[in-house]
Protein backbone atom coordinates (compact mmCIF):
# COMPACT_ATOMS: atom_id res chain seq x y z
CA UNK A 1 0.00 0.00 0.00
CA UNK A 2 1.40 3.43 -0.89
CA UNK A 3 2.30 5.92 1.81
CA UNK A 4 -0.63 8.25 2.60
CA UNK A 5 0.16 11.97 2.62
CA UNK A 6 -2.00 14.55 4.39
CA UNK A 7 -2.45 18.06 3.03
CA UNK A 8 -4.70 21.03 3.78
CA UNK A 9 -7.13 22.64 1.36
CA UNK A 10 -8.55 26.15 1.58
CA UNK A 11 -12.08 26.23 0.18
CA UNK A 12 -15.07 28.57 0.23
CA UNK A 13 -17.59 27.50 2.90
CA UNK A 14 -20.53 27.37 0.43
CA UNK A 15 -18.51 25.22 -1.97
CA UNK A 16 -17.52 22.92 0.91
CA UNK A 17 -21.16 22.63 2.05
CA UNK A 18 -22.19 21.64 -1.49
CA UNK A 19 -19.31 19.15 -1.66
CA UNK A 20 -20.32 17.62 1.68
CA UNK A 21 -23.94 17.23 0.48
CA UNK A 22 -22.78 15.61 -2.75
CA UNK A 23 -20.43 13.13 -1.07
CA UNK A 24 -23.14 12.22 1.48
CA UNK A 25 -25.63 11.57 -1.37
CA UNK A 26 -23.08 9.42 -3.19
CA UNK A 27 -22.23 7.50 -0.03
CA UNK A 28 -18.56 8.40 0.32
CA UNK A 29 -17.25 7.44 3.76
CA UNK A 30 -15.10 10.60 3.98
CA UNK A 31 -14.03 13.79 2.24
CA UNK A 32 -10.64 12.17 1.69
CA UNK A 33 -12.10 9.33 -0.38
CA UNK A 34 -14.14 11.80 -2.46
CA UNK A 35 -11.05 13.94 -3.09
CA UNK A 36 -9.04 10.84 -4.07
CA UNK A 37 -11.75 9.96 -6.62
CA UNK A 38 -11.71 13.50 -8.01
CA UNK A 39 -7.92 13.42 -8.40
CA UNK A 40 -8.02 9.97 -10.05
CA UNK A 41 -10.78 11.19 -12.39
CA UNK A 42 -8.75 14.24 -13.35
CA UNK A 43 -5.70 12.05 -14.02
CA UNK A 44 -7.75 9.64 -16.17
CA UNK A 45 -9.18 12.54 -18.21
CA UNK A 46 -5.65 13.87 -18.70
CA UNK A 47 -4.44 10.45 -19.87
CA UNK A 48 -7.45 10.13 -22.19
CA UNK A 49 -6.44 13.44 -23.77
CA UNK A 50 -3.00 12.10 -24.72
CA UNK A 51 -2.98 10.12 -27.99
CA UNK A 52 -0.48 7.63 -26.55
CA UNK A 53 -2.28 7.28 -23.17
CA UNK A 54 -3.53 3.72 -22.66
CA UNK A 55 -7.32 3.44 -22.32
CA UNK A 56 -9.98 0.75 -22.15
CA UNK A 57 -13.59 1.26 -23.12
CA UNK A 58 -16.59 0.41 -25.23
CA UNK A 59 -17.81 1.57 -28.62
CA UNK A 60 -21.59 1.15 -28.88
CA UNK A 61 -23.12 1.22 -32.36
CA UNK A 62 -26.76 1.17 -33.44
CA UNK A 63 -27.04 0.44 -37.13
CA UNK A 64 -29.29 -0.67 -39.97
CA UNK A 65 -27.96 -4.10 -40.90
CA UNK A 66 -29.79 -3.87 -44.24
CA UNK A 67 -27.69 -0.88 -45.28
CA UNK A 68 -25.73 -1.86 -48.37
CA UNK A 69 -22.41 -3.57 -47.52
CA UNK A 70 -22.49 -2.30 -43.91
CA UNK A 71 -21.90 -5.70 -42.28
CA UNK A 72 -18.91 -6.22 -44.58
CA UNK A 73 -17.53 -2.73 -43.87
CA UNK A 74 -17.97 -3.12 -40.10
CA UNK A 75 -16.18 -6.47 -40.10
CA UNK A 76 -13.27 -5.36 -42.26
CA UNK A 77 -12.78 -2.07 -40.45
CA UNK A 78 -12.67 -3.94 -37.14
CA UNK A 79 -10.12 -6.36 -38.62
CA UNK A 80 -7.95 -3.33 -39.45
CA UNK A 81 -7.93 -2.53 -35.71
CA UNK A 82 -7.83 -6.10 -34.37
CA UNK A 83 -5.01 -5.19 -31.99
CA UNK A 84 -7.40 -2.86 -30.10
CA UNK A 85 -10.50 -5.07 -29.99
CA UNK A 86 -10.91 -7.32 -26.96
CA UNK A 87 -14.54 -8.40 -27.39
CA UNK A 88 -17.44 -7.63 -29.69
CA UNK A 89 -21.07 -8.67 -29.56
CA UNK A 90 -24.16 -7.69 -31.43
CA UNK A 91 -27.86 -8.04 -30.82
CA UNK A 92 -30.83 -7.73 -33.17
CA UNK A 93 -33.15 -4.93 -31.99
CA UNK A 94 -35.79 -5.49 -34.66
CA UNK A 95 -36.01 -6.65 -38.29
CA UNK A 96 -33.62 -3.95 -39.51
CA UNK A 97 -31.61 -2.64 -36.60
CA UNK A 98 -28.79 -4.05 -34.49
CA UNK A 99 -26.75 -2.83 -31.56
CA UNK A 100 -23.09 -3.78 -31.41
CA UNK A 101 -20.77 -3.26 -28.45
CA UNK A 102 -17.04 -3.41 -29.11
CA UNK A 103 -14.76 -3.55 -26.07
CA UNK A 104 -11.44 -1.89 -26.88
CA UNK A 105 -8.10 -1.23 -25.25
CA UNK A 106 -4.94 0.52 -26.39
CA UNK A 107 -3.56 3.97 -27.23
CA UNK A 108 -6.28 6.62 -26.85
CA UNK A 109 -5.62 8.16 -30.27
CA UNK A 110 -6.11 4.87 -32.10
CA UNK A 111 -9.20 3.97 -30.04
CA UNK A 112 -10.77 7.34 -30.92
CA UNK A 113 -9.78 6.84 -34.57
CA UNK A 114 -11.54 3.45 -34.67
CA UNK A 115 -14.66 4.88 -33.02
CA UNK A 116 -14.73 7.79 -35.48
CA UNK A 117 -14.31 5.52 -38.50
CA UNK A 118 -17.07 3.14 -37.32
CA UNK A 119 -19.36 6.09 -36.59
CA UNK A 120 -18.83 7.53 -40.08
CA UNK A 121 -20.02 4.40 -41.92
CA UNK A 122 -23.24 4.88 -43.87
CA UNK A 123 -26.04 3.01 -42.05
CA UNK A 124 -24.67 3.59 -38.54
CA UNK A 125 -27.48 5.50 -36.81
CA UNK A 126 -25.65 6.21 -33.54
CA UNK A 127 -22.19 5.56 -32.16
CA UNK A 128 -20.79 6.33 -28.75
CA UNK A 129 -17.34 5.83 -27.25
CA UNK A 130 -16.92 5.53 -23.50
CA UNK A 131 -13.36 5.16 -22.18
CA UNK A 132 -11.25 5.36 -19.09
CA UNK A 133 -7.51 5.30 -18.47
CA UNK A 134 -6.12 2.00 -17.31
CA UNK A 135 -5.35 1.65 -13.62
CA UNK A 136 -2.26 -0.49 -14.13
CA UNK A 137 -0.42 1.80 -16.55
CA UNK A 138 1.94 3.10 -13.86
CA UNK A 139 3.05 -0.52 -13.22
CA UNK A 140 4.39 -0.79 -16.80
CA UNK A 141 1.73 -3.30 -17.89
CA UNK A 142 0.99 -1.30 -21.03
CA UNK A 143 4.32 -2.51 -22.34
CA UNK A 144 3.02 -5.76 -23.78
CA UNK A 145 -0.09 -6.25 -21.66
CA UNK A 146 -2.02 -7.30 -24.77
CA UNK A 147 0.79 -9.09 -26.59
CA UNK A 148 -0.27 -12.69 -27.25
CA UNK A 149 0.16 -13.50 -30.94
CA UNK A 150 -1.61 -16.30 -32.79
CA UNK A 151 -3.26 -17.08 -36.10
CA UNK A 152 -6.75 -18.35 -36.85
CA UNK A 153 -8.99 -18.90 -39.86
CA UNK A 154 -12.64 -17.93 -40.13
CA UNK A 155 -15.24 -20.35 -41.45
CA UNK A 156 -18.66 -19.60 -42.90
CA UNK A 157 -17.62 -17.35 -45.75
CA UNK A 158 -14.86 -15.31 -44.09
CA UNK A 159 -12.30 -17.26 -46.16
CA UNK A 160 -9.12 -15.68 -44.85
CA UNK A 161 -6.53 -15.95 -42.11
CA UNK A 162 -5.00 -13.21 -40.03
CA UNK A 163 -2.94 -12.71 -36.91
CA UNK A 164 -4.15 -11.27 -33.61
CA UNK A 165 -1.96 -10.42 -30.67
CA UNK A 166 -4.24 -12.31 -28.24
CA UNK A 167 -5.57 -15.86 -27.81
CA UNK A 168 -9.05 -17.19 -28.50
CA UNK A 169 -11.00 -20.02 -30.04
CA UNK A 170 -13.37 -19.39 -32.93
CA UNK A 171 -16.81 -20.81 -33.70
CA UNK A 172 -19.38 -19.38 -36.07
CA UNK A 173 -23.13 -19.75 -35.77
CA UNK A 174 -26.24 -17.58 -35.40
CA UNK A 175 -25.15 -15.44 -32.43
CA UNK A 176 -22.57 -12.76 -33.11
CA UNK A 177 -20.37 -12.56 -30.00
CA UNK A 178 -16.68 -12.03 -30.67
CA UNK A 179 -14.48 -12.24 -27.63
CA UNK A 180 -10.90 -11.13 -28.00
CA UNK A 181 -8.62 -12.10 -25.16
CA UNK A 182 -8.34 -15.45 -23.44
CA UNK A 183 -11.99 -16.28 -24.18
CA UNK A 184 -13.99 -18.17 -26.74
CA UNK A 185 -15.75 -16.72 -29.78
CA UNK A 186 -19.42 -17.57 -30.20
CA UNK A 187 -20.25 -16.22 -33.60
Amino acid sequence: MPHIERFGVSIDSDLLAGFDRMIAEKGYPSRSEAVRDLVRGLMVREKWGLPEGIVVGAITLVYDHQARMLDYKLTHLQHDYHDLIRFSTHLHLDERHCVQVVIVGGPAGRVRELADRLSALKGVKHAELSCTGVAWEEDGAEEGGYEREHEHAHGDGHGHEHEHDHDHAHEHGQDHDHEHGDHEHEH
